[in-house]
């Protein structure tokens, strides 16, 4: 799998930033990530450790539930994100696949992969090839195309998302637990789409996501959130074999397997930034 972070530009910056949830409960605490073109870069943690917020802000969607960045800053391509909206933000080539598979369940499979080009001024003939173009990534949404989203499967309707996202021509895409409530199976042909989509289109993800294991073996990059903070990162090779992450993350030790009950101390490395 891919673990070298490409060297090239980059195209998003999060900078010590502090999320407030309702003026009173704070989210993340000073988080700083850089994310570069081209990359699969993984934001991993537990559940609460606060991947989704990071997305949210970056994506500018924290206002619809009572949350803004109170501290730091968020730049794409250089460029304030604050300063923009997140339909500007999808124009400019950032789109996010929300956690939960959200489709327009009436809508069929095709109706709702044409939604994701809404924005789009470049022809009908240019949208088709696109559409032709994700069926390739995605060959049983070409088989499921007139059937209504609602009655496809959870692993269909991640698909839809993440095809729908491909429909926009993304320079990047927010993923958000692509793997949250589908068999292990499911996972790895999810996992392998992205890689491909990464490869074959130079599409960048930021993909947020409990299962260390699976990401960290498709990343080039990780960062481990923690309470939000982050409390590691490095190359995704790097943090496969690295023995806290082993033992805390991926229920591994030098004895072999370990259950999460039976860590009893992890010896992280907190990142305080200024």
């Amino acid at each position: 799998m891919l673990d070298a972070t490409p060297e090239t530009e980059t195209l998003l910056e999060v900078n010590n930033i502090e999320v407030i949830y309702n003026h009173v409960i704070l989210v993340l605490k000073g988080v700083s990530l850089s994310v570069p073109k081209g990359s699969i870069t993984a934001l991993l943690g537990g559940n609460g450790a606060g991947k989704t917020t990071t997305l949210k802000a970056i994506s500018n969607l924290l206002a619809s539930e009572r949350g803004e960045v109170t501290k730091g800053a968020i730049t794409y391509r250089g460029e304030r994100v604050a300063d923009l909206n997140p339909a500007t933000l999808v124009k400019k080539g950032v789109i996010q696949v929300m956690e939960g598979r959200h489709c327009f369940e009436h809508l069929t499979v095709e109706e709702n992969l044409m939604t994701g080009a809404y924005t789009r001024t470049d022809g009908a003939s240019a949208i088709r090839r696109d559409l032709d173009m994700v069926y390739d990534y995605f060959p049983r949404l070409r088989e499921r195309r007139r059937s209504q989203a609602g009655y496809t499967s959870g692993g269909e309707q991640q698909m839809v998302a993440m095809g729908r996202a491909l429909m926009s021509r993304p320079e990047m895409i927010l993923l958000d637990e692509p793997s949250m409530g589908l068999a292990p199976q499911l996972v790895e042909q999810i996992f392998d789409i992205v890689k491909a989509v990464n490869e074959g289109e130079g599409v960048t993800f930021l993909l947020a996501e409990q299962n260390t294991n699976v990401a960290l073996r498709f990343a080039h990059y990780g960062y481990i959130l923690e309470n939000g903070r982050v409390v590691m990162d490095g190359a995704a090779k790097a943090l496969r074999e690295n023995p806290d992450v082993k033992e805390f993350y991926l229920g591994m030790s030098d004895k072999g397997r370990k259950s999460f009950r039976d860590v009893r101390s992890y010896r992280r490395r907190k990142r305080w930034l200024s």
